[in-house]
């Protein structure tokens, strides 16, 4: 009898990708990693995993690849942990008649200039927006919109590339930074340009139609929108719950994204829940791991059954606070030591802290996700018990970086 196999398309540097094979070998199967360079992801080396080499850009590639190891493997679902591939999954799915997300949706969403055309189509409320190619239309777009706005890659994640703009100045910088070619682009450039909306920071990760939690951070210092914290789940009345749960759900609807794991991002405004963002996936870790501590859903292996066809659970089993704090720098330069680590783990209600990094290294920040070095997690049934936990052990965490010699 063939083993049974769930191929996963790449992985993630820092995110779930060895989340997701733990949970594919715990639930019996063999995880199979395909990837246009395996050697970015350590954990798959270290876990000796199957990892091939395959253009994952190519949807030819992929189906010789997956139809070659279904001689030699029952494969039982094909997901990823990437958003960036997740239409490619549902291709896939497609053509090998599996469960997976829809990839027309998934395409629409991903772009998030079409995204915001279908959410206003829909009535969802979301920040006033702008399309804009060139530096002239970025200029004429804030000026209709009003500064300060901000201005995102209309295709990315991780908050590349995205600042906040408070005057002419910053507008033509990041412009210049955005089309001179310093920002990677996946797509041919387009830029978008949006209203700043100001309120707090939620969260909601969604399976199916199902909101598995609503979680609150904080990110910072502005202009950019790195995460610092986020806690699950978030401190609101009956009433702000639902109206953020409302609101979810006619994102999927205006989205068509009806099937596996969605994860939307809001601002609490005067208007009361406006729409960031809408990604076709789950939040990235720490998110997975809070919302396990917090409710005792583990969602990736819960994701992972509905790519095979089984039965997936959601029922919460716990209701503890979990949060996690981003370490991230406040300079560049070279990262001498870290330490303290060890202690901050001996912390009773600490749940993990984990080092994105090992000295010595360049610290060079870019005011997105990268810019992290590490996090600490912590969780107790009280949200003021798990903020002190978390902070007695933050505090209990060091490092120590030499700034970067001037030129010449």
């Amino acid at each position: 009898m063939p083993r049974k196999a769930i191929i996963l398309i790449e992985g993630h540097t820092r995110g779930p990708g060895l989340l997701y094979v733990e949970a594919a070998r715990r639930l019996g199967f063999q995880a199979i990693t395909l990837s246009t360079d395996p050697a970015r992801y350590d954990y798959l080396a270290a876990e000796s995993t199957e990892a091939i080499r395959v253009d994952t850009n190519s949807l030819d590639a992929l189906i010789r690849e997956c139809s070659q190891l279904g001689k030699d493997y029952d494969i039982a679902g094909i997901t990823s942990a990437a958003q960036s591939c997740c239409a490619t999954v549902g291709k896939l799915c497609r053509y090998f008649d599996l469960p997976g997300p829809n990839p027309a949706s998934v395409e629409r969403c991903n772009d998030k200039f079409t995204q915001r055309q279908l959410l206003v189509e829909a009535g969802v409320p979301i920040p006033a927006y702008r399309l804009a190619a060139d530096v002239t239309d970025v200029e004429s777009s804030a000026a209709e919109i009003g500064l300060p706005v901000i201005l995102k890659p209309a295709v990315g994640s991780g908050s590349s590339g995205v600042r906040l703009c408070r005057n002419v100045d910053e507008l033509a910088e990041h412009t210049t930074y955005l089309l001179g070619g310093q920002h990677i682009w996946r797509s041919p450039p387009r830029i978008l340009v949006e209203e700043f909306a100001q309120g707090p920071f939620y969260w909601a990760d969604i399976m199916g139609d199902q909101i598995i939690g609503i979680g609150i951070g904080d990110s910072g210092p502005l202009p950019h929108f790195v995460c610092r914290e986020c806690t699950i789940p978030a401190p609101l009345t009956d009433d702000e719950h639902e109206r953020i749960a409302d609101v979810s759900l006619s994102c999927l609807r205006a989205l068509g994204l009806g099937w596996g794991p969605t994860g939307i991002e809001f601002r609490w405004t005067k208007r009361g829940p406006v729409v960031i963002e809408v990604n076709p996936r789950l939040h990235g870790p720490p998110t997975p791991q809070l919302i396990q501590l917090a409710y005792g859903i583990d969602v990736i292996t819960e994701h992972i059954k509905l790519a095979i066809g089984d039965e997936w659970d959601l029922r919460r089993t716990k209701s503890h606070t979990a949060s996690a704090r981003i370490l991230i720098p406040d300079l560049d330069g070279t990262l001498d030591r870290v330490d303290g680590e060890s202690r901050a783990a001996a912390v009773s209600g600490v749940a993990e802290v984990q080092l994105y990094v090992k000295p010595p290294m360049p610290i060079v920040r870019k005011g997105d996700i990268q810019d992290g070095i590490g996090h600490v997690i912590a969780a107790s049934p009280s949200p003021a018990r798990t903020e002190a936990i978390l902070q007695r052990a933050v505090g209990l965490v060091d490092w120590s970086i030499t700034p970067f010699s001037p030129p010449g």
